[in-house]
C-alpha cells in the first residue's frame, strides 16, 4: 500500500532493520515459520493506535452526527496487529539492553525489501509497511484518511526506537484476536544474518548454530560486533 500523505514515511527497500528477541521467541519463529504480530492495544504504550489532541477534537466534531465514526476507531485497535523492527545501519547497544534478557538473546538483521518479499505470499490480510513518526501529541495532527495511519505515530519519548512497522488489518475476517496473530513468512528471504548477544558465551553461539542447522536453515550467524577485540 502506498500513500502521498507528506506525514507518512515510506522506507526505502534498502533500509536495514533489526529485530532483537530472546531465544524462545526465535525458536518459535523457526519452528512454525510464522511471524508473530502483537495486537496494537496490548502494547505497553497505551497511546498505540490513538490520536493526538488536535486530531481527536477534529474527529469528535465529525462524530456529533455520526457516533459510529468514533466507535470504529476505538474498536479498530483490537483488529490491527503489529510487528516492530528497529531501523539502523548498525547494531544498537540500547536495543540489546531493552529487548533481550541477560546475555541470552539474538538479533535478526534484514531489510525493508526483504520483508516485503518474505510477506508477499501472505494474501490473507491487508498489510502495510511504514516508518513511525514521532510527534507532540498535544500539538501535532495525525492524518486519518487511512485506517492504518494512527498506528504509524508515537510520542516523541519513543524516538530512540527508530521503528519501522509491519501492520496487518484483520477487520474483514471478523476474527477474535487475543494477544496477537501469527502470519506466514518466508524465513529464508526474511533473515539476512543473525547476531548473537555481545555478552553471550561461546556455548550459546554454538547452541544457536546447531539449532538453526537442525531446523533446516543455513543463515549466516555471527557474534555481535559490540564485543570485537580492541586494537591497542
Amino acid at each position: 500500500m502506498y500513500t502521498n500523505d507528506k506525514n507518512i514515511k515510506l522506507p526505502d527497500d534498502e533500509t536495514v532493520v533489526w529485530k532483537y528477541l530472546d531465544l524462545s521467541k526465535f525458536v518459535d519463529l523457526l519452528l512454525y515459520r510464522k511471524l508473530f504480530m502483537s495486537r496494537s492495544d496490548k502494547f505497553e504504550d497505551q497511546y498505540e493506535g490513538t490520536f493526538s489532541e488536535p486530531t481527536f477534537e477534529e474527529i469528535r466534531k465529525l462524530s456529533v452526527d455520526n457516533p459510529d465514526f468514533l466507535d470504529y476507531y476505538k474498536t479498530h485497535r483490537t483488529k490491527v496487529v503489529i510487528s516492530s523492527w528497529h531501523s539502523n545501519e548498525y547494531e544498537s547497544f540500547a536495543m540489546w539492553q531493552i529487548f533481550t534478557q541477560k546475555s541470552e538473546g539474538l538479533a535478526i538483521q534484514s531489510t525493508v525489501g526483504r520483508i516485503k518479499k518474505a510477506l508477499a505470499p501472505e494474501k490473507t490480510f491487508l498489510q502495510y509497511i511504514g516508518e513511525v513518526n514521532y510527534i507532540d501529541y498535544k500539538k501535532e495532527h495525525i492524518p486519518f484518511e487511512d485506517a492504518f495511519f494512527p498506528f504509524l505515530f508515537k510520542r516523541k519519548s519513543f524516538q530512540y526506537e527508530r521503528e519501522i512497522r509491519i501492520l496487518t488489518d484483520t477487520t474483514a475476517h471478523n476474527m477474535k484476536i487475543d494477544n496477537g496473530l501469527k502470519v506466514d513468512v518466508d524465513l529464508g528471504g526474511l533473515i539476512e544474518k543473525i547476531y548473537i548477544h555481545p555478552k553471550s558465551e561461546n556455548w550459546y553461539k554454538n547452541l544457536v548454530i546447531e539449532l538453526v542447522k537442525r531446523l533446516g536453515f543455513d543463515f549466516a550467524i555471527e557474534k555481535s560486533d559490540l564485543e570485537s577485540d580492541i586494537l591497542i
